[in-house]
Order: structure tokens, then C-alpha cells, then sequence
């Protein structure tokens, strides 16, 4: 199936020269994702980027034990069909980011399944919500559209092939699992976001990696009472830092389960440059971490 074809802005020459002059200095967190953006065109940045493919990554960097359980990766949506799904579980594109539609018991009674045309959408149903004809005329819209809108914006995305991966959904015991977000600058974590409480009331909290919290907002409200020290933190780092060995920044996403640690995925544009710092300093001091090399190679 043929990548549809981004808007013109997104692919116009002058509005690169324009966005490569604007960025050649830049110095905060969110100037230097936009340089990346522009400059970066490793092909390491469309495995990230691939969530068929980053489990092979993932799985010769830390062990394929840390990954979810795929249920299948299908390239024509109508093979969703075939598949013998569980009551729970997950559909994603593999060329998107933050696009899904959960499939649980405890999804909300008032949740039906988003029409088709609606394309990045995540949604929360039960399964008696979901028929899977409606789940592949989903899957067929995801298939028609564009993410990160072209080489002007984040590139990697329009040079993954489409997609559709069902996997496993991860269960903890109050819910869906927080989400800890590792910042790795050049093999070094040295912040890490945590994000809770998605279908109901939504926290947010910053630390350093010395479980330090940090006094920034990035949107929704922090953790009361403060969230205690992980007990495998150490291990987390520790795959989020060999996950990013090999580039100057990516933000590694990971689950920790009770029984075990599970990858989420392998992000180079955090909200693709824009990424809200309250104060704004804090936008300098992530970026102070964070030398981009004058060419990419």
C-alpha cells in the first residue's frame, strides 16, 4: 500500500531552508527535538519508530523477555480476522504514536469503538463494544494515513511500512500500569516522566535519576501523596540506558509490572517539539544534557 502523500508544507524545500536556519543553534530540550526532527535521517530513527520492527531491536539489545506478547503484526488489515484474541488486549498501528484501541473487561460501559475515519485516536472499550469487522475498517483507515506529516516534521514515521500489531494487554493491580518515560541523552538517563492513571485521574510527575521529584509541570497534575521509590529503579535505568546507547536522546518508555518489566516503545520526538516545561527553565536544563552533533552520521 503507497504512503499517503504529506501536505505541501511538510515537504516544501523553502520550509525546510526556513526550519533548518531557525534551529542551527539551538540550546533548549524542545530546539534541539526540532533540530533532530530536520537533521536526523538514520535509519536507526525508523526502527525506533517501527513497533514491528523495535521489538527486534529490543530484543537483541536487553532480551526478548521484556517484551509484551504480540498476537500477531499484519500488513492487510482483513487478517485480524485470523487471529485468535484473548478477552484483553491491543491494537496499534506500527507507523503511529499514541493511537490504540484497548479491548478489556473494565473498559467504560458509555465507550463505543471511534468511526473509522477518525484515524490517532486511543480508546478504552469492552469487548462487548468491538466487532472485529469494525476493528479492520479501523485498521484500514490507520492504514490510509500519514503520521508526523512528512520529512519537514518527524520524518521517521512516513518511512515505516504500514501496519497493524495486536498485543497483550499489560494489567497491574489497580489497572492499567503507570507509564515510566526514561529521558536518555547519549547512553545516560537523566530524567524520567511517569505518567498515571490514564482513564481516570490522570498524574504526572518528573524526577531525576536519583528518584529526586522535581518541581515542573508538564501539563496534568502531580501525584499526591509523592510517589515512592521504584524497588527495581535500577534495572529500569539500566535497560533504558543500554535501549539508547547508540544515539544522542531518545526517550525510552517502559511498564513496571509486578512480576516483570515490560518495553512500551522507543521515542525520538517527545510531543514532536513541543513539549510544555512549567517553569520554563526547565526546558534549558533538560537540554543542557544534550550536545547535538553538528552532522548526523
Amino acid at each position: 500500500m503507497p504512503h499517503p502523500r504529506p501536505r505541501w508544507r511538510q515537504r516544501s524545500r523553502l520550509v525546510r531552508v526556513v526550519r533548518l536556519l531557525r534551529t542551527r543553534q539551538p540550546q533548549t530540550f524542545t530546539e534541539k527535538v526540532r533540530y533532530k526532527m530536520l537533521r536526523d535521517h538514520r535509519m536507526l530513527l525508523v526502527t525506533f519508530a517501527d513497533k514491528a520492527a523495535v521489538r527486534e531491536y529490543v530484543a537483541s539489545r536487553v532480551g526478548a523477555e521484556y517484551l509484551p506478547e504480540a498476537y500477531g503484526i499484519v500488513r492487510d488489515p482483513a487478517q485480524l480476522r485470523e487471529l485468535d484474541l484473548p478477552e484483553s488486549y491491543v491494537v496499534k498501528p506500527t507507523h503511529g504514536s499514541g493511537a490504540a484501541i484497548v479491548v478489556s473487561p473494565k473498559g467504560s460501559e458509555d465507550q463505543t469503538l471511534p468511526p473509522a475515519v477518525w484515524g490517532w485516536v486511543y480508546r478504552h472499550v469492552r469487548p462487548s463494544a468491538v466487532t472485529v469487522d469494525a476493528l479492520v475498517d479501523i485498521a484500514h483507515g490507520w492504514m490510509t494515513k500519514l503520521y508526523g506529516q512528512g520529512p519537514n516534521r518527524e520524518w521517521a514515521y512516513g518511512k515505516v511500512e504500514p501496519a497493524v500489531i495486536v498485543e497483550e494487554l499489560l494489567v497491574a493491580p489497580a489497572g492499567i500500569p503507570d507509564d515510566y518515560k526514561f529521558f536518555v541523552f547519549h547512553g545516560r538517563c537523566r530524567y524520567i516522566q511517569v505518567d498515571a492513571g490514564r482513564f481516570d485521574h490522570r498524574t504526572q510527575d518528573f524526577y531525576d535519576a536519583d528518584w529526586q521529584h522535581l518541581p515542573m509541570s508538564g501539563g496534568p497534575a502531580w501525584t499526591t501523596p509523592p510517589r515512592a521509590r521504584p524497588e527495581r529503579l535500577d534495572e529500569l535505568i539500566s535497560i533504558a540506558e543500554r535501549l539508547g546507547a547508540e544515539t544522542d536522546f531518545v526517550r525510552v518508555d517502559l511498564y513496571a509490572l509486578p512480576d516483570r518489566i515490560v518495553f512500551g516503545e522507543l521515542t525520538s520526538y517527545p510531543a514532536g517539539g513541543d513539549s510544555p516545561f512549567e517553569p520554563q527553565s526547565f526546558d534549558a536544563e533538560f537540554g543542557s544534557h544534550w550536545a547535538v552533533p553538528r552532522r548526523y552520521r
